[in-house]
């Protein structure tokens, strides 16, 4: 058993932070044990030993990605990035089936990340999202950020594309060096209007100079961030950013069952027992995601106006079809 001496030196190690003395001296403590006949509780003590170093190395694993909180961005970054910390989940997103799988896939990378780096690969982190309006891009980074508890930073282009020579290259280089001091998504909404395709006829020298500027910074980025470019108009993009991505995830606009449970989750605080979803989803037809949305909303709004909460397949019909009408 443990002698007056290795107790001494079990609490001082502990309170100095020494673990690597402190699992020695415990070892120390289940060798002497076996030797007197103690197996059981050898045994026992070997096992919380190696349990403790477990634990210590996932802990490690999780305090070396854990961002530093930035309630703001200060100095310059204030006017390039504003930051949020989301709460919505993969449940929140409705998608089609393998757009799903690509966001699983680039979550599954980042929480063995780890592992894949002891074998010499990195994980999915930069990523292209392009498809049309209110299909879900946006929402998509939300939602790696909220499963990954990672802060959200947007990036603002109006602050970041200058007029000025030169100076918008330095805001750039500002954005990626917070890219890799702080970990977190970081989202290039309207992605085309940094990105645009360099032998562009009204392509201008200062813009040529930022896509430059870009593809070198993205391609030196090494850091544990997940850097989004989201874009409806992926033709206008030079061929050159697709390459330095590690994938390009095209949304499209919702068709059956997605479009279905877009419908469902807006109106789900209504009765819907009265609704014929096929001749729902029939015309919801070529709406985007936030369209339908906005139309369940019209129609929620409707039925509550009318006294009821039973939504009506005519009330819901009518709503989507307005929103042709005014959209297209």
């Amino acid at each position: 058993m443990a002698t007056a001496d290795q107790v001494k030196a079990l609490i001082r190690s502990h309170a100095e932070g020494d673990e690597t003395r402190f699992y020695s001296i415990a070892l120390q403590v289940a060798a002497q044990a076996a030797r007197s006949g103690h197996t059981r509780f050898a045994q026992e003590l070997r096992q919380l030993v190696e349990d403790a170093k477990i634990k210590a190395k996932e802990a490690l694993g999780v305090a070396r990605i854990r961002p530093v909180p930035l309630v703001q961005p200060r100095g310059e970054l204030a006017g390039l990035l504003t930051v949020g910390y989301p709460k919505v989940r993969k449940a929140d997103l409705f998608v089609d089936e393998a757009v799903r799988q690509r966001i699983d896939r680039v979550l599954l990378e980042q929480s063995q990340s780890e592992r894949l780096k002891e074998h010499g690969f990195a994980p999915q982190r930069k990523l292209l999202l392009v498809g049309p309006a209110g299909t879900g891009k946006t929402l998509t980074a939300a939602v790696l950020a909220g499963e990954l508890g990672l802060p959200l930073f947007t990036i603002q282009l109006d602050g970041l594309i200058t007029k000025f020579m030169g100076e918008t290259a330095a805001k750039l280089r500002l954005v990626f060096d917070a890219i890799q001091q702080t970990p977190a998504v970081y989202l290039f909404d309207e992605f085309d209007a940094l990105g645009g395709e360099r032998a562009s006829k009204n392509d201008v020298g200062e813009i040529r100079r930022v896509l430059n500027s870009f593809l070198q910074f993205l391609e030196q980025d090494e850091s544990d961030s997940l850097v989004v470019g989201a874009t409806n108009h992926p033709q206008l993009l030079d061929r050159a950013l697709f390459r330095r991505f590690d994938t390009v995830i095209e949304y499209v606009l919702p068709a059956g069952s997605v479009a279905e449970h877009v419908m469902r989750a807006r109106l789900a605080l209504l009765d819907t027992s009265k609704v014929d979803w096929t001749s729902a989803i029939d015309a919801a037809d070529g709406l985007s995601h936030a369209e339908i949305a906005r139309a369940c909303e019209h129609a929620a709004k409707n039925a509550i106006l009318e006294h009821t909460t039973v939504i009506q397949t005519a009330t819901l019909i009518a709503a989507l079809s307005e929103r042709k009408t005014t959209h297209r």
